[in-house]
């Protein structure tokens, strides 16, 4: 089967069912076939989980299926917080810095003015958004952690999720306090509206540092191609497959002409400057599970440096071989599996790996049940001898947008 087979046409304008397979291509045949799932370690089943899918554990009771609303409420009376009234919280977006305040001088009064009362700082707009948790205090702890796995310009799912997880309130303002979020990567392609969902992490981002707590994103390969696709178009790349472009690969990718269309400056700055690999709570954060990343540096920053470095100074197909090196996966899986993940861990730090990327039914082979059905998908998937978590639910696929508070266990 040809990637033109799996991928049938350049542009996919509706969300509308979602039954094609999720892998990414290179075109003119060079793409990554899922393998049969063996090398599974099986684990004792625990009356609190769900075993299935090669013997790795679904932590079901942490994202249950029930339907029901586990939305996160604040406690009466608890004070609000307003970026009005906190002016030392300046919303920012990641990697920048808040602008510095300026000092409002005070006019000496007359010598026949009346003393001064000291008013305070005025009161909050009510129309400006307010959060349910107060400001951190000095050597408070942070907040609470959570993962987001691959979006793929789903919206809607995004926002029903984060709603969901008590993330967001019903205008889809942040409502977290000081929890903190890491997107895992991949916002466009295949969905709906891929740039709806990159303005949404934006101003969650600026609305979670006004709050005292963080919105932050890594950047997987589709925004590699994504970007690659708006400065190169159409200029040739010499890959192992054959001359190809980006533009052309991100249409065989699921690219959608009306996310490349409302394109602006300040998305393309924001993208490149997402880092490739982080670390959070001992977890290594990453969006694809292949150890390409070592390839990059011997330290978290050195990667991030040469990922930033090459986007902004190499040409189209050094961005182009980094593409291709992110695109690669299943490198957690079967019985070398655990030891590609210790390289990684021994390399930048921590104790697991969460990553996005290969969505789980081709990590577990269940890509379609036996009735025809959607893959079942009740929450992140645990496998390599517990030291990775696959956070791609497949909502391309009609899986699950899935969002975890970490660590899970």
């Amino acid at each position: 089967m040809t990637p033109e087979d799996r991928f049938p046409g350049p542009e996919h304008p509706d969300s509308g069912p979602r039954h094609q397979p999720d892998l990414d291509v290179l075109p003119y045949g060079t793409y990554y076939e899922p393998e049969p799932a063996t090398g599974y370690p099986g684990t004792p089943y625990e009356a609190e989980t769900y075993s299935g899918y090669g013997g790795a554990r679904y932590l079901e009771q942490h994202w249950p299926a029930d339907g029901q609303d586990h939305t996160v409420h604040a406690p009466e009376n608890a004070p609000l917080f307003s970026h009005q009234d906190h002016p030392g919280y300046e919303p920012t977006l990641p990697d920048q810095q808040s602008p510095a305040h300026q000092d409002h001088a005070h006019q000496a009064p007359g010598r026949d003015d009346p003393p001064t009362i000291e008013l305070g700082p005025p009161l909050p707009d009510p129309s400006a958004p307010s959060y349910p948790y107060p400001a951190p205090g000095p050597g408070e702890p942070p907040g609470p952690l959570y993962v987001v796995g691959d979006v793929h310009g789903y919206l809607e799912e995004l926002r029903a999720e984060l709603r969901h997880q008590g993330l967001i309130d019903a205008e889809g303002h942040w409502s977290a306090g000081r929890s903190r979020i890491w997107f895992l990567g991949d916002f466009t392609d295949r969905g709906p509206d891929g740039i709806g969902v990159i303005d949404l992490v934006m101003q969650l981002a600026a609305e979670a540092a006004a709050a005292g707590g963080y919105c932050r994103a890594l950047m997987g390969n589709h925004e590699l191609l994504f970007l690659g696709a708006a400065r190169y178009g159409d200029e040739p790349v010499q890959s192992t497959a054959g001359t190809a472009s980006f533009l052309a690969a991100w249409r065989l990718n699921g690219g959608q002409q009306h996310d490349l269309d409302r394109l602006e400056g300040h998305h393309i700055s924001w993208l490149s400057r997402l880092p490739a690999i982080a670390l959070e709570d001992g977890h290594l954060l990453l969006h694809s599970d292949t150890t390409a990343y070592l390839e990059y540096g011997e330290s978290i920053p050195d990667v991030n440096d040469a990922v930033h470095s090459l986007l902004a100074d190499e040409g189209v197909d050094e961005w182009w071989d980094c593409f291709r090196r992110f695109t690669k996966r299943f490198a957690f899986r079967g019985d070398a599996g655990p030891t590609a993940v210790h390289e990684l861990l021994d390399t930048y730090g921590g104790t697991r790996i969460v990553h996005g990327h290969s969505p789980i039914p081709y990590l577990t082979g269940a890509v379609h049940a036996d009735d025809g059905q959607p893959p079942h998908i009740p929450g992140p998937y645990v496998y390599a001898d517990d030291l990775a978590v696959a956070m791609d639910g497949g909502v391309t696929m009609e899986g699950r947008l899935l969002v975890a508070r970490l660590p899970v266990s």
